[in-house]
């Protein structure tokens, strides 16, 4: 459980110390306030990284070099800094020149209205759904993902010098190889291991017959080697890598039709809500352990019937950090405390 949570010169806020509670905790206030930015802390505490953006730097306040955040979950004291120039971290008090312990602490699901982009989006949202679960559960996740980007990364480069020597491309397909068939084989099991549990929590949110069906779409052929030698001349023409896992994907079906293209609003944000929830319960039956769970301003979008079965689904020995405009959104009361947030002050209710 995260306890306590202290930021400095993160997002619009100067300073904020919160002290959390077990079940359900509720941050209230009007849009722009801050309330998500507070998941968001939460969230870069325990894994390094912000559920909105790719980078860390937007996240410095303006007018400021750099963000600190500090933290207590399960009993140890978590602190992180960053600036443009480097990211400092230490686990009870001792400063880590590896991330991997610092990780093993907390793991986090989050919950957004943005989540729809899985369903209706581009490839990249459903990729870094998949990314962000396993840098979660498996140990090797995160340093495969990292040397797979570094080699495309390089490759791309120079694809896109003024002009590329194919021998000097060439030198880095090794490595793009090797970790990119890793990686591309821990996000198939990945989906393997959601999909009957996203097909059970779309049942029970959507309550109806409805089926989901969720498979892995790799982004290169079987042959990786050979799929990304037929493709060096379309590369020379477009400067990309156009073959390999930075084009996987996840295919979503509702009722063996295609979500993005045929299912309504509501249908997608179900779907959405039925692969979140699904992470959340990968954690349970492997990690053992219930995630956190940043819940950020989706009641309000989702009509009586949906907001209640999605309650009833969530996992109830998690923690959950609740944002909204209010809490007109509740049928029946449900405890935890309430903070409330205005101009960058936070009062409890």
């Amino acid at each position: 459980m995260l306890t306590e949570l202290q930021l400095r010169s993160f997002r619009c806020f100067e300073a904020l110390r919160v002290e959390f509670e077990p079940g359900f905790n509720f941050f209230i206030g009007e849009n722009g306030q801050g309330k998500t930015s507070i998941l968001e802390a939460a969230c870069v505490l325990l894994r390094l990284q912000s559920q909105r953006s790719s980078t860390l730097g937007p996240l410095i306040r303006i007018g400021h070099k750099s963000f600190a955040i500090a933290g207590r979950s399960d009993n140890h004291l978590l602190e992180v800094r960053s600036s443009a120039l480097r990211r400092k971290l230490a686990f009870d008090q001792v400063e880590q020149r590896s991330p991997a312990e610092y990780l093993r602490i907390g793991q986090v699901v989050s919950f957004a209205n943005t989540d729809i982009e899985m369903v209706r989006g581009r490839s990249e949202f459903r990729r870094r759904f998949l990314d962000f679960l396993g840098a979660q559960i498996e140990p090797t996740y995160r340093p495969t993902l990292r040397s797979y980007e570094r080699a495309l990364r390089s490759r791309n480069a120079l694809l896109k010098s003024a002009h590329p020597e194919p021998r000097e491309v060439a030198a880095y397909d090794r490595p793009l190889l090797d970790h990119g068939a890793k990686l591309s084989i821990m996000r198939a099991r990945l989906v393997e291991r959601l999909a009957p549990l996203a097909a059970a929590a779309h049942h029970e949110i959507s309550g109806s017959n409805e089926t989901l069906g969720m498979r892995f779409s790799p982004g290169n052929e079987v042959d990786f080697q050979a799929d990304l030698a037929r493709s060096s001349a379309q590369e020379l023409r477009l400067r990309q890598t156009i073959v390999g896992p930075h084009r996987d994907d996840i295919s979503l079906r509702v009722d063996d039709m295609a979500a993005a293209q045929y299912a309504s609003e509501g249908q997608q944000r179900t779907v959405a809500l039925s692969l979140k929830i699904a992470q959340a319960r990968v954690f349970a039956v492997e990690a053992e352990t219930p995630p956190l769970l940043l819940i950020d301003d989706i009641f309000g979008e989702l009509d009586p019937l949906r907001r209640n079965r999605l309650l009833r689904s969530l996992p109830r020995e998690a923690q959950k950090l609740v944002t909204a405009t209010s809490m007109a959104w509740q049928e029946e009361r449900v405890e935890g405390p309430v903070w409330r947030l205005k101009e960058g002050t936070l009062l409890r209710e």
